[in-house]
């Protein structure tokens, strides 16, 4: 029985300390989930660039403005780093419908600093806007920054992260009508359930005139809440197995014989 109530108590205590931990792991990348990279207290820029090399750099949570040509190439450009989801919205502002000849395809690209074009997990990138539409709104948000990759994947990596928005189609005729286009970019601390281990040599913030970082720099990557999850783990499987032994090391042993007189 006293072994029993032995393994009992260990096993208790197992319990207890791998919730403790668990609990400690997943409640801080919880609390910060919704919380948006704070941005600067810079004004939101009001012109976009015609290229990579001269996209203009956006705050994470700032709005940027641009005005332009329907047909023209709009870049701007934002920092995200290892562990963090982006969304990127866009809301063009169309012509008047009397100035229009017919619908608009709309496109809103995003590219890491290797410029390749990165999937989106959701959200609706193209949209045709009708010929008597006001407003046009595109949406893609990215896979989360891993830490590190493989060469050969397309995973996002830190770094500055390229926004272009273009219209793919439109009638000849509207080529060149006046627009103005408002694009956000936001940033979330994805969570622990989607920290990767690694650390890149640097972020990928290549071939632009201006280099976007975020506010309080860029993190080492070394540290992600798995350690966490991996302590928690080593804690339960040693406490499991003093449970164990002390469950069964009375077993087996003869019983003791007191000496004869």
């Amino acid at each position: 029985m006293a072994v029993a109530t032995s393994a009992r108590r260990c096993l208790s205590a197992a319990l207890l300390a791998g919730a403790a931990l668990f609990g400690t792991a997943a409640a801080a990348p919880a609390a910060s989930a919704e919380t948006p990279t704070p941005t600067a207290d810079a004004p939101a820029p009001t012109e976009a660039g015609t290229s990579f090399r001269t996209a203009t750099v956006i705050r994470p949570g700032q709005q940027a403005t641009a005005q332009a040509s329907t047909g023209d190439y709009l870049y701007w450009q934002f920092p995200a780093d290892a562990g963090q989801g982006a969304t990127v919205d866009a809301t063009v502002e169309l012509p008047g419908a009397d100035a229009r000849h017919g619908e608009s395809t709309w496109q809103l690209d995003v590219y890491d600093g290797l410029r390749r074009r990165q999937a989106c997990r959701y959200g609706m990138q193209t949209r045709t806007a009708a010929a008597d539409a006001d407003t046009v709104e595109l949406s893609c948000t990215l896979r989360t920054v891993r830490a590190d990759a493989e060469p050969w994947s397309n995973d996002p990596l830190p770094g500055a992260y390229y926004v272009r928005l273009t219209t793919l189609h439109t009638a000849s005729a509207d080529a060149g009508l006046p627009v103005e286009a408002a694009v956000t970019a936001t940033t979330t601390d994805a969570g622990s359930a989607q920290d990767v281990d690694g650390s890149p040599a640097a972020p990928l913030v290549q071939g632009s005139a201006a280099r976007p970082e975020p506010d309080g720099g860029w993190s080492s990557g070394w540290w992600s809440a798995r350690w966490l999850w991996t302590a928690a783990g080593a804690v339960l499987a040693a406490l499991a197995g003093i449970a164990g032994y002390r469950a069964t090391a009375g077993r087996g042993r003869p019983p003791h014989v007191p000496p004869s007189v």
